[in-house]
């Protein structure tokens, strides 16, 4: 083990000062002028990270778009990670995975059409046709951007998770670093993600220090609370089970294919389940042959009671995948997951969001 770390040392780390450095004169390259920001004259909020994958975006920029709705027209403007299509697409409610991502298409399945969601490669492209196709927008959330600095945001939201805070980290390749903490400063509130229960004084203490945030930038911390379990198939299954039964004879077949699954796993475990891990990679497009391994696998549990648990974000991937096995369809079922803020006394998240967004308003007036 310690012969492989060096090797990864001397491999990866001479290549992660070189990606640094790259890194670090494209940014130069923004804050001079020699690469041009286009600013709107609506509020864009960039919510992103320094880290690959892992953090919780999507359910923060749920949170967010909540939080707003009824008070802003809110559009969301994503890339659309491993769609099958090119350049704009306007969701809809034929919209599929393929069309605008698994992320996207889980953020319009929950708000539909309170919002407008988009996505695109080219934000500023993204933005403009957006505001063409509903002048009515005031606020557009721009989902994994903060790296996209084509568009000059009027606040970035950036995440770190707890257990892999970006102090902690290196940059890529040796790490999972896409840029060095210090581009931290671009941002105007930080969030510590997925937080465990019980933090003490201690623990806060310790992130403030090390994420060395200047006064103006507001740092909050984060959880998720697990919901009730919920159909993939809310037509194939009659039965619903729950996850407080703690049988001590119930096995689950838990399905993952996203960037840290331990958080979901450990959560599962925590209910005295029998739990059977297979694990894809983050966005993970199902073939017919996972669906038969998958098939295999929950076969081959023994326990009297047994069902399948996967993610909110792989379950619309496997709701629209046509290889999912029919006789599967009733045992399967995904865990919703919502943020919860933790409350240190001081202006709740959304307050401190819209207190930027005023500033900057001010500033640019």
């Amino acid at each position: 083990m310690a012969r492989s770390k060096l090797l990864s040392m001397l491999l990866l780390y001479p290549i992660s000062r070189l990606y640094g450095l790259g890194v670090a004169v494209r940014n130069k390259m923004f804050e001079y002028g020699m690469l041009k920001q286009q600013e709107f004259d609506i509020p864009i909020v960039v919510v992103g990270n320094l880290a690959m994958g892992g953090t919780g975006k999507t359910p923060h920029v749920e949170y967010i778009v909540e939080s707003l709705l009824g008070r802003y027209n809110v559009g969301v403007l994503s890339r659309g990670y491993k769609r099958a299509t090119k350049g704009f697409v306007l969701a809809t409610p034929q919209s599929r995975p393929e069309d605008i991502g698994d992320e996207s298409y889980q953020i319009y399945r929950k708000f539909g059409p309170d919002i407008t969601l988009a996505v695109c490669e080219k934000r500023t492209e993204g933005i403009t046709k957006m505001r063409e196709i509903n002048p009515k927008l005031d606020i557009i959330i721009l989902d994994d951007a903060f790296q996209h600095r084509y568009v000059k945001p009027w606040a970035s939201v950036i995440l770190t998770e707890y257990n892999r805070p970006v102090f902690m980290d290196k940059l890529l390749p040796y790490g999972r670093l896409r840029e060095s903490p210090r581009a931290l400063n671009r941002a105007e509130i930080v969030i510590v993600t997925k937080c465990p229960p019980g933090m003490k004084a201690m623990d806060y203490r310790l992130f403030e220090e090390n994420l060395k945030l200047f006064p103006y930038q507001k740092l909050y911390f984060s959880r998720y609370n697990y919901g009730h379990l919920v159909p993939v198939f809310p037509e194939e299954a009659p039965d619903i089970p729950s996850l407080d039964a703690r049988s001590t004879d119930t096995s689950v077949l838990v399905i993952t294919g996203v960037a840290n699954p331990k958080p979901f796993v450990r959560f599962l475990r925590r209910q005295k389940l029998k739990v059977k891990l297979k694990r894809f990679t983050d966005h993970h497009n199902f073939t017919s042959s996972d669906m038969e391994e998958i098939s295999r696998l929950f076969d081959g549990l023994t326990a009297k009671r047994k069902f399948i648990v996967t993610t909110e974000k792989d379950a619309v991937r496997i709701l629209n995948n046509p290889y999912f096995p029919h006789h599967l369809k009733k045992s399967i079922f995904y865990v919703p997951i919502k943020v919860e803020f933790i409350d240190r006394g001081e202006p709740d998240f959304t307050s401190g969001l819209e207190k930027t967004i005023r500033d900057s308003r001010l500033f640019k007036a």
